[in-house]
């Protein structure tokens, strides 16, 4: 039996970098969006790095920030875009298809992904 190759070609480098996974992980589960402060500190990120990170996001279509106010306040709110959920739920799927082809060579046997990812 031939060894098969891991299906690494369609690992997304925007997307799978560990920050950026994690900010793409509260958003979609915060599908109204989170204010800077919030992602910052569920991510345990600095400022400067969680800026750097949704530049990159941004400018990929899969965040959209909208700058405000909160009362007299600046506030700046973050967003998963449409495109930018079903892309992440797509990637998912993608993870979750390696990791189970990783389990399957190790125990031998086909394994079925337990968790299924919804966008609502």
């Amino acid at each position: 039996m031939a060894e098969s190759k891991p299906a690494f070609d369609g690992l997304d480098r925007v997307m799978h970098e560990k920050a950026r996974l994690g900010i793409l992980t509260c958003l979609l589960k915060k599908r109204d969006g989170l204010t800077f402060t919030d992602l910052k500190d569920a991510c345990d990120l600095t400022d400067g790095n969680l800026s750097r990170h949704l530049t990159t996001l941004e400018e990929a279509g899969l965040v959209e920030i909208t700058k405000g106010t909160n009362g007299r306040r600046p506030q700046t709110l973050v967003c998963l875009t449409n495109v930018g959920a079903k892309r992440f739920v797509d990637y998912l799927a993608l993870l979750e298809s390696i990791v189970a082809g990783a389990l399957e060579s190790a125990e031998g046997e086909p394994v079925k992904p337990k968790v299924r990812f919804s966008t609502t």
